[in-house]
């Protein structure tokens, strides 16, 4: 073999059980189109750092100078290293039949409605305990009662809304991380699973790295009304709109944190038996508590937009809103039965979503939120307690 011959040649078995002669400093042949190298033809991308030729060319051989190396050549180096230390996220866990794939509000649903939740629902209130006064005054005044046939529905809201993370959010459930991460890739748009636990949750406004620890007093139910607005054609458009206005570079808010307060005022509308009304006429209790909810949430963000409300104000904000709701639910479905109509309709939102696409503020970890179970309440009824 002469000068010009190739000092050594390493022998690969082809996948047509051909073998093939490849010089180590030689570059190895290409087909016809000249857009690949038959040697690494049909090779999966995780052998490809075990080849001969690779390792000869990141290796260094005797008699090389670590000058002679190219910046090419170790930003190569550096990629086939990485090959083998790419990892899932041990947070994204997702169902192991199908990874990944976004979950539906029914779907969620159901999964509730099969599990076994009876330790929770002994710790529920259907409705608050009046007494005097007040109980004579609800009973003369006040709303009709719900349904015999519509309790049962009503208590698995309630039942929910108790499932918390020291027994009922289950990291390890598939369901359940399905749930996030159906939310998560609705908000931003990713097409990829995230971690469970971890800081990009507070760039969707939860507090904290785990999400989980802000469900006190709405529990998964608070989930499963973000799932449903994200999930549900109709509310989509909605909340994406919601989601940008509470990025906004001046009346920023935390986006999930607001909307588990919004659940908080539907379960205590529920209990208070102001959706009573309603769900007898529907003769349904889910879908009138989901609506009330995303109507409540479309009239916050219209008062937070119109009335250049900040983060300051959110305490009082969500008072208030509270007792509107809770006064004219009928009113407030109404509302968002005109925004939905308008919106398929292609007209422009309530939200004037093109007055809100100013900078976008990134997440400040010193903003102080103050929720309705912040604040003290005016009277003594008992209305703080799920």
């Amino acid at each position: 073999m002469n000068e010009k011959s190739c000092s050594f040649h390493n022998e690969k078995e082809l996948r047509d059980g051909q073998v093939e002669s490849v010089c180590a400093g030689c570059s190895p042949p290409y087909d016809a189109d000249n857009s690949a190298p038959l040697a690494f033809r049909g090779l999966p991308i995780s052998e490809l750092k075990n080849h001969s030729i690779l390792r000869a060319l990141t290796a260094e051989a005797d008699g090389w100078e670590p000058g002679v190396v190219s910046a090419e050549v170790l930003r190569a180096q550096e990629e086939w290293e990485a090959v083998d230390n790419i990892q899932p996220e041990t947070g994204s866990q997702a169902s192991s039949d199908q990874p990944g794939q976004l979950i539906s509000f029914s779907e969620a649903l159901q999964h509730f409605q099969t599990v076994d939740l009876s330790s929770f629902k002994k710790r529920i209130q259907p409705t608050i305990r009046r007494t005097g006064l007040a109980a004579l005054r609800h009973c003369l005044f006040g709303p009709p009662k719900l349904h015999q046939g519509l309790r049962e529905e009503r208590d698995l809201v309630l039942t929910i809304a108790q499932c918390e993370y020291t027994g009922g959010l289950d990291s390890q459930d598939p369901v359940h991380g399905r749930v996030l991460q159906t939310i998560y890739k609705k908000l931003t748009g990713s097409r990829f699973d995230c971690a469970l636990h971890g800081d990009h949750w507070e760039d969707l406004g939860f507090q904290g790295a785990n999400p989980a620890t802000d469900l006190r007093g709405a529990g998964f139910l608070a989930l499963l009304h973000l799932l449903y607005l994200v999930m549900d054609s109709k509310t989509l458009l909605m909340a994406q709109e919601i989601f940008r206005l509470s990025r906004h570079h001046i009346q920023q808010f935390p986006f999930c944190l607001m909307s588990i307060n919004i659940t908080r005022i539907a379960i205590q509308a529920l209990r208070e038996e102001c959706l009573s009304r309603e769900c007898n006429r529907q003769q349904k209790v889910i879908p009138v508590v989901n609506s009330f909810y995303a109507a409540t949430f479309l009239r916050l963000a219209h008062i937070w937009r119109t009335q250049q409300k900040t983060i300051s104000d959110s305490g009082f904000v969500l008072k208030d809103l509270e007792v509107l709701a809770k006064k004219s639910p009928r009113r407030l479905l109404k509302t968002l039965e005109i925004y939905l109509a308008r919106v398929s309709k292609g007209q422009a939102s309530f939200l004037g979503a093109q007055k809100c696409s100013g900078p976008q503020a990134p997440h400040s970890k010193d903003l102080t939120f103050t929720g309705v179970c912040d604040l003290l309440p005016h009277s003594s009824e008992g209305t703080w307690l799920i």
